[in-house]
């Protein structure tokens, strides 16, 4: 029998750079004019495929070899597409970790990587050798600067050592071999790296370009970096916007509507924390976003108010989809704004969770009853009765099957299936499917609050109190109070609201009354600005929230 055959992720890049080699693949905000005026630098899909191939035999000069791997920390920018794509094709594994961690992660986390080379801006490289980052498997450094660092060279000369050779031919994987590491953003314990083969990005790829309709040629504004680099394999040209990576949140409206309106964007993905700023922006000015066919956010829940503000922005037929899923398994489901907004709010107004839509094609979702250990085997008894809140696992072919150098990790959040020699993962979640077959998400396992009258799931106890107009967002958090464990609700009000603090605790305490699920709540707390994580500015630091609120007066 034939061995088969692995395409490299890289090679998707190739196959556009044929078809439409004289389209922009990425467009860069070089700088602005003295009237304000934005001018961009770009890379062809031709030129981008030449740039990575330079850099891959550049590299591999230097001693490079496949299997290494690489710490990779530029910013989004040219280079770092040509970087990323160029490690792809000589089978390198860059190693891609979000610098809005802190310090201090970011050292934990390429420790547990074990890099041998190390690519970054100057600033980076300052920070390796300050801080002393695995710097007892680093051997190569490579600056993208002007100047190398302590012996290393400048991405200038890898490229010098690219060009002297002839056209570099990308190679071709073996089945499972490693493509990267991707870092999870650590918002629910510590970030961990998972592996991806070439097998998985090719599977995303495809799952994301069949679920959305995306066509080649169509135009990109991807406001989180890591999604960019599914553009040149889909064909689609990358805006690279205006802004500052790891603070969604506090992004210019006026900068992301410019990019929009320079090149017409046709597909656009932002994080909740992003989309509410836009909406927010766009509701007070009017705005209409008429090219944009498609919004994808993703991240965290994204409640009803921000999905419908922004969803007004857009021309009949186009909408905003959230999917769902995990750096471990993306995309899980999708549903759109259409179906949302017209039908499954009302039930996520009543606490019944939110619904994130069915499960692409591909893949299958069970629930099995909530459990805190690993679970060897898979076995049918692991399932919850229908309709029943319980753990959700998913099978999928963009599965990945391991997080590197953490065993007990891998063993705890994949569950074998000896049937078939597949398996489960873990999504770290809990829901259940509805009767035809769609996902209602009910929060994190392990933000549940577990008391001596029940557990409290935290999607739908703070759905009750997000009805409220004066209320942007609530978290539950388990508070103790004379040894015992008591759901509590922390409050982070919209701006500028007029509600008297004492009137509202009152009226939050009356939505509290209305709904058996939530009637055992009675502690409510005002918190002037949720903790949230660095990577989508969305999903909300739980565990910081419940040591606040224990250090509240009763």
């Amino acid at each position: 029998m034939a061995a088969m055959i692995t395409n490299n992720i890289a090679s998707h890049l190739g196959v556009m750079a044929d078809r439409q080699p004289h389209r922009p693949a990425v467009v860069f905000p070089h700088g602005r004019d003295r009237q304000g005026r934005v001018s961009y630098t770009h890379y062809t899909f031709r030129q981008l495929d030449e740039a990575s191939r330079q850099l891959a035999a550049g590299l591999q000069k230097l001693g490079l070899q496949r299997g290494a791997r690489v710490a990779l920390m530029v910013p989004p920018s040219l280079d770092f597409f040509a970087l990323t794509f160029g490690l792809f094709q000589l089978g390198a594994v860059p190693v891609l970790i979000d610098p809005g961690i802190g310090l201090r992660y970011l050292g934990k986390c390429l420790g547990e990587a074990e890099p041998e080379a190390f690519i970054g801006i100057p600033k980076a490289q300052a920070a390796r050798v300050v801080l002393g980052w695995a710097g007892k498997t680093i051997k190569r450094t490579i600056t993208v600067g002007e100047r190398a660092w302590l012996g290393g060279c400048t991405l200038r000369q890898v490229r010098a050592q690219g060009a002297a050779g002839g056209r570099f031919t990308p190679m071709i994987p073996k089945p499972l071999e490693t493509a990267a590491i991707l870092f999870t953003s650590g918002s629910t314990g510590p970030a961990k790296g998972v592996v991806y083969t070439h097998e998985i990005f090719t599977a995303q790829v495809e799952r994301v370009r069949e679920l959305y309709g995306i066509e080649p040629g169509e135009i990109d504004l991807p406001t989180f970096p890591l999604f960019a680099l599914f553009d040149p394999a889909l064909g689609m040209t990358a805006i690279l916007p205006d802004m500052d990576p790891t603070r969604p949140a506090q992004v210019d409206p006026v900068k992301i509507l410019e990019a929009v309106e320079n090149f017409g964007v046709t597909n656009m993905f932002g994080s909740p924390a992003l989309i509410n700023r836009m909406g927010r922006y766009g509701e007070e000015r009017g705005i209409k976003l008429p090219t944009l066919r498609r919004v994808i956010s993703a991240g965290a829940p994204a409640s009803a108010k921000v999905l419908r503000r922004f969803a007004a922005m857009l021309s009949p037929g186009a909408q905003v989809f959230t999917p769902y899923g995990a750096t471990e398994c993306l995309p899980v489901a999708s549903i759109g704004t259409d179906e949302m907004l017209g039908e499954t709010v009302v039930q996520t107004n009543l606490g019944k969770g939110v619904c994130v839509g069915r499960a692409v094609p591909g893949v299958a979702v069970r629930v099995i009853r909530v459990a805190d250990e690993p679970i060897a085997a898979w076995s049918d008894a692991l399932l919850a009765p229908p309709g029943e809140v319980g753990e959700l696992v998913v099978k999928a072919p963009h599965a990945t099957r391991s997080y590197f150098n953490r065993p007990e990790a891998t063993r705890l959040a994949k569950i074998g299936d000896p049937a078939t020699g597949d398996f489960y993962h873990r999504m770290g979640d809990v829901g259940y499917l509805d009767a035809r077959g769609r996902i209602w998400f009910c929060g994190r396992k392990a933000h549940r609050v577990e008391t001596k009258t029940g557990v409290f799931f935290t999607i739908p106890c703070e759905a009750i109190f997000n009805t409220h107009p004066a209320v942007y967002r609530s978290a539950l958090v388990g508070v103790r109070r004379g040894g015992n464990l008591l759901p509590a609700i922390c409050v982070e009000l919209e701006p500028e609201t007029s509600v008297g603090r004492p009137e509202l605790l009152q009226q939050l305490r009356e939505l509290a009354e209305r709904h058996a699920h939530t009637r055992p709540i009675g502690i409510f707390l005002i918190h002037p600005g949720f903790p949230v994580d660095i990577r989508h500015n969305a999903k909300i630091f739980r565990e910081k929230l419940a040591v606040w609120a224990a250090r509240q007066p009763a």
